[in-house]
């Protein structure tokens, strides 16, 4: 793509994010939140990587400004909410956005990964226990971009519909 945009004289704003996340989030992440909510022990309480996460709504900002500034014109940017978080970190935001109490279980590194791979996870083991981080400081001297929300307003919001339909399915046995 970009070397038809060069030969044609097209502009192009190349964007790689890490993790996105938001409302109607998917595959992983879901599972995890589904985890957290349902107050399953979560045997990441060992671990201490950091992962450059990147909330939709930052995304769709980034995307809007880029249209928009002709610096973007040409260029390659790695996009983060700016604050990295361990698997173990991530868990106790999630179990904070859904009010419930976080159960981490702290286990041996070497023995997550020993069991994710005889569970033939190895690229889950990798994604959960690895480190992922982007350096966001391009777009953010050249275009002035900054997120425009937290970490925990993200988590936040990519929970909501779960809460919502909670306190749905509340309602609907109280009427019963």
């Amino acid at each position: 793509m970009k070397t038809i945009c060069e030969q044609t004289g097209m502009e192009y704003v190349i964007i790689r994010p890490p993790l996105i996340y938001g409302p109607g989030v998917k595959a992983n992440y879901q599972n995890l939140i589904q985890l957290v909510k349902r107050g399953i022990p979560i045997p990441l309480g060992s671990v201490s990587n950091k992962r450059s996460m990147l909330a939709l709504d930052n995304l769709i900002n980034f995307i809007i400004l880029a249209v928009d500034d002709p610096r973007a014109a040409n260029q390659t940017f790695l996009l983060s909410d700016g604050q990295d978080l361990s698997s173990a970190e991530l868990v106790v935001k999630i179990a904070r956005a859904l009010h419930v109490v976080p159960r981490l279980w702290s286990i041996p590194i070497c023995f997550l990964r020993m069991m994710g791979f005889a569970a033939g996870r190895r690229a889950v083991v990798h994604r959960l226990l690895g480190s992922l981080q982007v350096d966001s400081s391009k777009a953010r001297k050249l275009l002035n971009w900054t997120p425009l929300i937290g970490v925990d307003e993200g988590i936040s919001r990519a929970v909501a519909p779960m809460l919502t339909r909670s306190k749905r399915a509340n309602d609907d046995k109280a009427c019963s």
